[in-house]
């Protein structure tokens, strides 16, 4: 069977991640590629960065699948003597396709969000943080229970292991030694739901980009409502547990209409941070 064109390889992405799920201000779908190219293989990414994009030229990938858009506000040139430009230079001479699901897939049932509550141990039923609005299986973040509770120590440390490896790993901010169960997560920046997660219940919130204020405002104030603990981990790797899911769901659907494809997982770390540095004492 002749390999099926990205048209129907982007018509079975958006079965799964509507387009219209999207925050108005995103950029998703379709960033370069030709609609009519065949498509055998499939990579998997959160950035398109160019070491990714050097990753899918080697693995003779004919579509590159990223959840963070190449241009989010837009632009009036793709000229290569940019950055952002010489990628989709790179991608276009190897006939590699674009492709992106961003906040549609970040509220998908199951979505980004889904991915990270499960890297990090919630094994039972999980509902959004914010259902959406006309299905209340959707919506962001996700809500669930440890089998056992657990101080709030050994929960991080389960936690990072079952993250990827960054320079920083998480950063903790509550009592050692307090029994969490309830945990909310959030991929990516999500001290939007700082206050829903109080709401919710939620012994421990963890996500990512966590600010000093907002942070530090409500651990105050829930230290006198008995809030939610805070694990802040790097965006990135709250993130890339989803692309393992997504790549398995995707192949699954398609084999089911008798289309076969490859797909393949990024490992390439693409967190903004390399390396930390601490104070030595004096």
């Amino acid at each position: 069977m002749s390999p099926p064109p990205l048209s129907a390889i982007i018509a079975e992405l958006e079965s799964m991640y509507d387009p219209a799920w999207a925050e108005p201000w995103d950029a998703v779908g379709l960033t370069c590629g030709d609609p009519r190219q065949p498509v055998r293989r499939i990579l998997f990414a959160v950035d398109p960065v160019t070491a990714v994009a050097g990753e899918a030229v080697a693995w003779g990938a004919d579509l590159l699948v990223t959840h963070h858009p190449l241009y989010l506000k837009g632009t009036t040139s793709v000229a290569a003597d940019t950055a952002k430009g010489a990628l989709v230079h790179q991608l276009i001479k190897h006939d590699v396709g674009l492709y992106t699901a961003h906040t549609n897939a970040d509220v998908a049932d199951p979505g980004v969000s889904d991915a990270l509550a499960r890297a990090v141990g919630l094994a039972g039923p999980l509902r959004p943080l914010r259902p959406a609005a006309d299905a209340p299986g959707r919506g962001l973040g996700r809500l669930g229970e440890l089998a056992e509770p657990m101080p709030l120590a050994d929960f991080a440390a389960q936690a990072v292991r079952g993250l990827p490896r960054t320079a920083w790993g998480l950063r903790v901010a509550g009592d050692a030694d307090r029994l969490v169960r309830t945990v909310a997560v959030s991929g990516g920046a999500g001290d939007s739901l700082l206050g829903t997660a109080a709401a919710a219940g939620a012994d421990v919130f963890l996500t990512a980009d966590l600010r000093h204020h907002p942070a530090g405002e409500f651990l105050e104030s829930g230290a006198f409502a008995g809030g939610p603990a805070l694990i802040d981990a790097a965006h990135w790797a709250t993130e890339w547990p989803w692309l393992a899911p997504a790549a398995a769901l995707l192949t699954s659907r398609l084999a089911a209409r008798g289309i076969n494809v490859e797909t393949r997982v990024s490992e390439t770390v693409t967190d903004a941070w390399t390396t930390t540095a601490q104070c030595e004492e004096k």
